[in-house]
Formats: structure tokens, C-alpha cells, sequence
């Protein structure tokens, strides 16, 4: 059956992660398109096979699905010059910007289109990524699951019920990363600290991070039965733990989350509003 022809509209990291892992999973290099200002930046991929032009308007004139991944400030003025081949070709659109809501990226492409919001996350550029995605009305089924395989090809995929959930995602996955990065910051300081060699303390500390990732993922425990299991009772594991208990992990990091959503929905009321 013959793939539907996808173009990405501005080809940064993110979209080429996406694009490479199309490529890796063995997806026609033909039926792909980037878009790049530079297109020379893009020569590695034309020589692939893949379709290349600095046109965006001629990428979305091939395409039935177009992933759009500019900077969140640059998508209404992108969609609104993009807006006439849009409505030509009436492709699914999906978007990989943060901020932008499905009714903003309808509105300015010139309404009556396909809209999915994804939101995936920094280790999609290893095939390590999370990623939410929420559909509009006018999404059918077919390009619903089109949308999933492309979004997989770097990682899993989670559904969202209603738009909202995007917020959520940016919370949890989305920024998730800098939160995980910021632990592996302090223990590796924390292990300095102790008179340890700093090439150690990094090496010991992102080990471990990657170990224990990959236990809960692989065994499928509850990341609280897994540190059970781990906390004999009045052995060293415990006392972190009490310390980190009496300093409210807990509601540390709900509050930290709470921000993070909070700002997600600030940022798309900003960012959505027609001038």
C-alpha cells in the first residue's frame, strides 16, 4: 500500500529526529519532503533520496500530511502564508510546536482542516521520547493512526482525551527531561562533595539513572514497589529517603509540575490570541 507523502515544514532537530527515525524504520525516502531556509543544511537527507526545497508552499502541495515544527512565535505568520496550499490540499496537519492550540492552528491555516497537537519530548532525538498527541474533530481514524506512527518512530505515544491533556503531557514528559537532569546535576555535586572524584560521581550517577529507568520499565513494577525494595528498614537507603520524606519531596515536585502546567496554559493563551 503506498505511504502517504509527508513534508516537514522547517527541519530543526526535532523534525529531523522525527524524519530520521521514518528513515531508520524503513519508510520511503520519496515519499518524504523537508523544508529549510538553508536547504543546503539538508543535502545529507537529499542525498537519501528525501525531497528538499527552502518552498514550503511546494513541500504542502505534495503532502497529505504536513508536520509543521517552527518556533511557536513564527507558526501563525508560517501558517497564514501557508494557508492557501493548505486549504488546496487539504492534508492532516500536525503541529510539534508548545503553546499553540488546535483552534488557533485551524484558524490560521484557513480553517476546516485535520489538526493534531503533538508534544514530544528531548530524548526523541535518541528514539528514547514521549510524546502526547491530541486530535481534532475533523481527524478520522486513518490519519489519526498515521499521526501515531509517525510520532513512534521516536519513541511511545499517548493519546489525550481532550486538549487539556496536552498541558498535562508538557508537565510530565514534555519538560520531564530537565527534571531527571537536574537530579543527576545535584547528585553528581552531592558525591563531589563527599570526596569523590568528579569523573566518578558523573559516571556512578548517570549509570544509575539509565539502570534504574530501564528496571521499572523493563519489569513493570511500581516505581514505589521498586524502592521498597531497595529501603531495608534501618539501612542507609532509608535514611535518604526519611531525608528527602522531611524535606516534602513530595509536594516539591507537585508544586514544580502545577508551575509547569500553569505555564503551558498561560503561554498558549498568549501565543493564540489574534491581534
Amino acid at each position: 500500500m503506498t505511504q502517504p507523502t509527508i513534508a516537514f515544514i522547517g527541519t530543526g532537530n526535532m523534525a529531523r529526529a522525527i524524519l530520521e527515525g521514518l528513515l531508520s524504520d524503513g519508510y520511503p525516502s520519496g515519499s518524504i519532503w523537508a523544508t529549510r531556509r538553508q536547504v543546503e543544511l539538508l543535502a545529507d537527507l537529499a542525498n537519501q533520496g528525501v525531497c528538499t526545497t527552502s518552498d514550503n508552499a511546494a513541500a504542502v502541495a505534495a503532502a497529505d500530511i504536513v508536520v509543521i515544527s517552527v518556533k511557536p512565535q513564527m507558526m501563525r505568520e508560517t501558517l497564514e502564508r501557508l494557508a492557501p496550499a493548505l486549504q488546496a490540499r487539504q492534508p492532516l496537519l500536525v503541529s510539534v510546536a508548545a503553546g499553540i492550540d488546535a483552534a488557533a492552528l485551524e484558524r490560521w491555516a484557513g480553517g476546516d482542516l485535520a489538526v493534531i497537537r503533538s508534544m514530544p519530548n528531548t530524548p526523541s532525538l535518541l528514539k528514547r521520547g514521549a510524546c502526547g498527541l491530541f486530535a481534532n474533530a475533523r481527524v478520522s481514524a486513518e490519519q489519526r493512526q498515521s499521526a501515531n506512527d509517525i510520532m513512534s518512530a521516536v519513541g511511545i505515544t499517548i493519546w489525550c482525551d481532550n486538549e487539556a491533556g496536552i498541558d498535562r503531557v508538557i508537565a510530565v514528559s514534555g519538560s520531564g527531561p530537565a527534571y531527571f537532569f537536574l537530579m543527576m546535576e545535584k547528585m553528581i555535586e552531592a558525591g563531589i562533595a563527599l570526596g569523590m572524584d568528579a569523573d566518578a560521581a558523573r559516571e556512578l550517577t548517570l549509570q544509575t539513572a539509565l539502570g534504574a529507568a530501564e528496571m521499572a520499565k523493563q519489569t513493570g513494577v511500581e516505581p514505589a514497589e521498586l524502592r521498597r525494595r531497595v529501603t531495608s528498614p534501618g539501612g542507609t537507603t532509608e535514611q535518604a529517603i526519611l531525608s528527602f520524606e522531611r524535606d516534602n519531596l513530595s509536594e516539591t515536585v507537585e508544586r514544580a509540575m502545577t508551575a509547569c502546567r500553569d505555564r503551558a496554559v498561560e503561554m498558549t493563551d498568549l501565543l493564540c490570541k489574534d491581534k
